[in-house]
């Protein structure tokens, strides 16, 4: 059975950090890109952070705009973990945090996967950031 279960959500003022962490289990996760995805109030679900299999085997990361120098993606060597380390955070960044996955062809070569192409998602975990 599939299952991506986040954590780490909360509260905190501008300028703060987070870290959100996501417990995977189901799926080979070395044969897929795993991103963070977010959801803000009336707004689409938007990708912020993927990391995914080169075809050297070894891990590529990709930031969206917003997230370049303020987030870093990572994933535990047991494949079991994803995690998104948040800085800087800004009252823009108050979302539902998703953790996600999708085949890796999403988004080798630098492109952040569409919602649509998740293959599979987590509950979601609150994010909210105060100015």
């Amino acid at each position: 059975q599939v299952r991506l279960v986040e954590s780490g959500g909360g509260s905190v003022q501008a300028g703060g950090s987070l870290t959100l962490s996501c417990q995977v289990s189901g799926f080979t996760v070395r044969e897929h890109c795993m991103a963070w995805f977010r959801q803000a109030p009336g707004k689409e679900r938007e990708a912020v952070a993927t990391i995914y299999p080169t075809y050297t085997g070894q891990l590529s990361r990709y930031y969206a705009t917003t997230a370049v120098g303020r987030f870093t993606i990572s994933q535990d060597s047991g494949e079991s973990a994803l995690s998104l380390q948040m800085n800087n955070l800004r009252p823009e960044d108050t979302a539902i945090y998703y953790c996600a996955a999708t085949l890796a062809r999403h988004c080798v070569g630098g492109y952040l996967p569409q919602a649509s192409n998740i293959n599979y998602w987590g509950q979601g975990t609150q994010v909210t950031v105060s100015s």
